[in-house]
């Protein structure tokens, strides 16, 4: 019966004949009704959660319409209201709809009118109903992600103070020990001492580009507009410095403005471009190439490089956290500058993709918003 149920609706009208003949045609219908001739009694029933629909009278003698609907509102808030009324009194019916009811049918009425008003105050029901549910979730989603953002602030203070501690010591006193008594260590004994050390250091750079992934999941988004052009040169003399001596062509084409956080942006060029300056090691001369082109009305910026590329059947594995498509006797690092890349360019709603092919450099693309003066141009 439940699966057939069309509403529970709460009928007050002081005229018992016409409160009964409404009660039982709408249980006809579908509808399970409960009706009362007193205003005072009808209110006294009432529990949250009992009655989907008030249809009451507007004109009642012991307490109106809108005085019944103020105090159901306040037993339960999720009930809704249709005032019944004559044509003389319609102005009071649009002064009930102001104070929250949601609709008004005048008598004498035909049923053909009474249902699809009833129906559609049900319907608005049933929307805000679920939107206060959705809100009540979000909030609790919200103050489940707060609770998370506060554990992983407390993972990135023990990271980067308890853990990182005891490798410190252990690339200390293997430092000090090589300085001291080195000498007389073996050559094989000195070769796995070094390779503790490079280990330890190795694990710390980890360590330190874990943090700053999650720094840059957590940081707050501040968008500007940007000029590119002046980012990447901001971003290239650093790069040149650690670089200096090699053969290395620059090619920056003319770049626009778009929308972004400025630090995180730099932050993504950086890793972009050290990339393309690492893996071009090999190449003389290097070419590097920063520039921008269009696809399907997006904006898309590019970092190209003629360097040592890679198997494009590992792509999936690009941006995944301390993936690495090249042997660390290859090529240092951790594998995490590219998921620092991915996270940001995600968090400004864009997307990132790469094309290589093994000894023929690498094309990386990511998709940025426009500046609002520039969207509005195009």
């Amino acid at each position: 019966m439940n699966a057939e149920l069309r509403g529970r609706l709460l009928i007050v009208d002081d005229e018992a004949q016409q409160m009964k003949a409404l009660c039982d045609t709408l249980e006809r219908e579908g509808y399970r009704t409960t009706g009362y001739t007193s205003a005072k009694r009808a209110l006294e029933a009432l529990r949250p959660g009992g009655f989907d629909l008030l249809l009451t009278d507007l004109m009642m003698p012991e307490m109106d319409g809108i005085e019944l609907l103020e105090a159901s509102v306040k037993v339960d808030p999720d009930i809704v209201a249709v005032m019944m009324t004559g044509h003389g009194t319609i102005d009071t019916a649009v002064k009930a709809m102001r104070n929250g009811a949601l609709d008004y049918i005048l008598k004498p009425f035909k049923l053909s009118t009474v249902l699809p008003v009833i129906e559609r105050a049900l319907e608005i029901r049933r929307l805000r109903v679920e939107n206060a549910a959705l809100a009540r979730r979000e909030r609790a989603y919200i103050a489940e992600l707060e609770a998370a953002n506060r554990d992983l602030e407390a993972f990135s203070w023990t990271v980067s103070h308890d853990l990182r501690a005891p490798l410190r010591t252990v690339n200390g006193f293997c430092e000090m020990f090589l300085e001291d008594y080195g000498k007389y260590v073996p050559p094989e004994g000195r070769a796995l001492l070094e390779r503790v050390v490079s280990g330890a250091v190795r694990m710390d750079r980890m360590i330190e580009d874990l943090l700053r992934f999650s720094r840059c999941s957590r940081q707050p988004l501040a968008k500007r507009p940007v000029e590119l052009e002046n980012l990447v040169q901001k971003v290239l003399p650093d790069l040149q410095a650690q670089n200096a001596g090699r053969t290395i062509e620059l090619r920056i084409g003319k770049l626009p403005r778009c929308e972004a956080d400025p630090s995180l942006l730099e932050l993504a060029l950086t890793n972009l471009l050290s990339n393309a300056f690492k893996f071009t090691r090999n190449r003389s001369p290097a070419v590097i190439e920063v520039g921008t082109t269009e696809a399907d009305g997006e904006m898309v910026l590019y970092v190209r490089d003629n360097g040592a590329g890679f198997d494009m059947r590992y792509a999936s594995k690009l941006f995944g956290v301390f993936q690495r498509l090249h042997s660390q006797s290859e090529f240092e690092g951790t594998g995490v500058g590219l998921s620092i890349v991915h996270r940001i360019v995600e968090r400004h709603g864009g997307r990132i993709w790469a094309e290589s092919e093994p000894n023929k450099g690498a094309c990386f693309f990511f998709t940025l918003p426009r500046s609002k003066d520039d969207a509005a141009d195009a």
